[in-house]
This record gives C-alpha cells, sequence and structure tokens, in this order.
C-alpha cells in the first residue's frame, strides 16, 4: 500500500485529509509541525509527501529543501505542497524548492486525490537496465542520477529525470514546451512555470562542478535543446 506522509497543523484538516487518503486505498499517516515532518520522512519512509508550508517550528519550505538536499533514494521522494498561498511568486518558490505540485486551498478531496495518483505516475521511473550515454553525460535511469563526464554522480528527482531522458534521447533538436510538459507531466498535467523551474532545478545540478556547462540552451518562444552530439 502506498504511504503517504500528511505534514498539517490545522487538525480538524488533518482528520478530514486522512479519511480521504485511507477512503482512496492510502495508508496515511498524519504529523504536524515541520521537525516531526523530517524525522517521519526518515523514520518511515514514504512513498509521498503532503506539506503545508504555515507549519510550526520548521516551516514547509524549509522541509522541503532540506529534503531535496538530502541523499540516497529519499531524497527524491516526490511532495506535494498544500497552501492557501495562490500567488504565482509563492507558486514558483514552491517549485523551485523541489516540490513537484503545487495545491491551493481549498480544495476538492477528488482533486486532491486525482492530483496525488498523477504524480506517483509520473514519479514511478523504471528500472531500465543500462544507462543512456549523451557526448559527457551518462543518465542511470535505474538509480536516478547522472554523471557529468568524470565528476561525482548527481541525485535526480523523478520528474529531473524524465527531462534529461528526453533532452537527451532528442540531443541536438529543440522540443517545444509543449512537447516536454507532455513527456514529463503528461497531458493537462504540467504547465509553462513549472517547466521553466524544473529546467533550472536540472541545469544546476549538471553545472554544479563541471568541468564545462552543460548546454540546456533555452529557445525564445519555442522551447529547449540539449546541444550535444549524440554518442
Amino acid at each position: 500500500m502506498t504511504k503517504v506522509l500528511l505534514v498539517e497543523d490545522d487538525l480538524a484538516l488533518s482528520d478530514v485529509l486522512v479519511f480521504t487518503l485511507r477512503r482512496a486505498g492510502f495508508e496515511a499517516s498524519p504529523v504536524y509541525d515541520g521537525e516531526a515532518a523530517l524525522h517521519a520522512w526518515e523514520s518511515q519512509a514514504p512513498d509521498l509527501l503532503l506539506l503545508d508550508l504555515n507549519l510550526p517550528k520548521l516551516d514547509g519550505l524549509s522541509v522541503c529543501r532540506r529534503i531535496r538536499a538530502g541523499s540516497g533514494p529519499q531524497a527524491a521522494i516526490p511532495i506535494i505542497i498544500l497552501s492557501v498561498r495562490s500567488a504565482d511568486e509563492s507558486i514558483v518558490t514552491g517549485l523551485e524548492v523541489g516540490a513537484d505540485d503545487y495545491i491551493v486551498k481549498p480544495f476538492s478531496p477528488t482533486q486532491l486525490v486525482a492530483r496525488i495518483r498523477a504524480v506517483l505516475r509520473r514519479a514511478n521511473v523504471p528500472a531500465v537496465a543500462g544507462s543512456l550515454n549523451v557526448s559527457g553525460l551518462t543518465l542511470e535511469r535505474s538509480r536516478s542520477q547522472v554523471q557529468v563526464g568524470a565528476a561525482e554522480p548527481v541525485r535526480l528527482t523523478p520528474l529531473e529525470v524524465k527531462l534529461l531522458e528526453t533532452l537527451m534521447i532528442h540531443a541536438g533538436q529543440v522540443m517545444t514546451v509543449d512537447l516536454l510538459i507532455n513527456a514529463v507531466w503528461g497531458q493537462d498535467q504540467g504547465d509553462r512555470a513549472m517547466l521553466k523551474q524544473l529546467v533550472y532545478r536540472l541545469r544546476s545540478k549538471l553545472e554544479n562542478g563541471a568541468s564545462r556547462p552543460i548546454p540546456i540552451e533555452t529557445i525564445p518562444g519555442v522551447g529547449y535543446v540539449l546541444n550535444v552530439q549524440a554518442a
């Protein structure tokens, strides 16, 4: 059974969400502050994290940052932020620190369950034998990591794996925004802001410690291209 860790300090809402999740077939465990969230994330190894932003002891953005800064498979856990903050700036910030989705309160139980299932589908990176190599980049899909030249391998989130895999398979070919959104999130799921933040995160990881820039080029008004020669 899929394990969902719910981090929500509103006890009444937490009870409703736990009931909703369990009725939908998930194993739901609630905690009520940021420090408890990190402890449960380490001790329970959940499959997905539902994370409120306004939390006691440690806010949700800080929790997300600490998780993404970790190592091992659990650092790539799918994270959905739940928040009353609906401004674009808040949504972009949440995605920028590593969240996979952002749901604005209030939301319906049906919407929540659908978004959870969509994120879990996207995060289910198949264990593919072997690796994908494109001029200086080696993507180990089964391990969710990429190696740039002789540098140490870098851990990727499931969404970052899908984005990089798509760009590597089509190296040298301009991929439109819509094509990349469909490849990473599926039809009618992601949007341009989410893709922009995902590209930024992937670029940052690839260029950290690399001897040369990894040319994921932005083509204004069109999309992105990985400017390397396929191996």
